[in-house]
């Protein structure tokens, strides 16, 4: 099944309905959505990425693992290509943070590049969040060590996309000077 511009519409309405009443963790509650939706810009714009499928990816990357979609559902709406990279990218929620954490950056050499794409630009949004709106609560050590595990993360991505990786070398130092 070939992954059309139409499907990035589907993929962003899909998305939008899993995560309706999902809020950021920051202290203005924003819209869960807008997290994909900066994923799937940052791929476009300084990624360069134009095929459709890692950008529906990136419009789902979380409802596997934060909403109730089955796989079986993302291969039905989307095809198995964009539900293989969802699940590549998805935690196992059963497992403990700091395992979660731990098999992210073992994991990360052996990803697609469909998914390494995906996970530069997650990490890329997340990191800018964390640095210039963090999740409340969050202390100065818990963002600095969000940051070095975003770099340990990244590290295991690197070759997809040299322009995503300039982009979170530029955004991890800037969060290391807003940190």
């Amino acid at each position: 099944m070939e992954t059309t511009p139409r499907d990035l519409l589907a993929a962003l309405d899909f998305a939008a309905h899993k995560h309706r009443d999902q809020k950021r963790k920051d202290q203005h509650a924003s819209p869960y959505i807008n997290h994909p939706i900066a994923l799937a810009e940052t791929l476009w714009h300084v990624g360069g990425v134009r095929d459709a499928r890692t950008l529906a990816a990136a419009l789902l990357h979380d409802t596997l693992e934060d909403t109730d979609t089955t796989r079986r559902e993302l291969v039905a709406r989307f095809g198995s290509r964009v539900a293989d990279v969802v699940a590549e990218v998805t935690d196992d929620k059963s497992l403990p943070k700091a395992e979660r954490k731990r098999l992210q950056v073992e994991h990360a050499p052996g990803l697609s590049r469909a998914a390494k794409l995906v996970k530069l630009a997650d990490k890329i949004c997340n990191l800018r969040e964390v640095a210039e709106s963090p999740p409340v609560g969050w202390s100065r050590p818990r963002r600095l060590e969000y940051l070095r595990w975003s770099r340990d993360v990244v590290a295991g991505c690197r070759g997809a996309s040299p322009a995503l990786e300039r982009e979170f070398d530029r955004v991890a130092r800037r969060a290391a000077q807003l940190l």
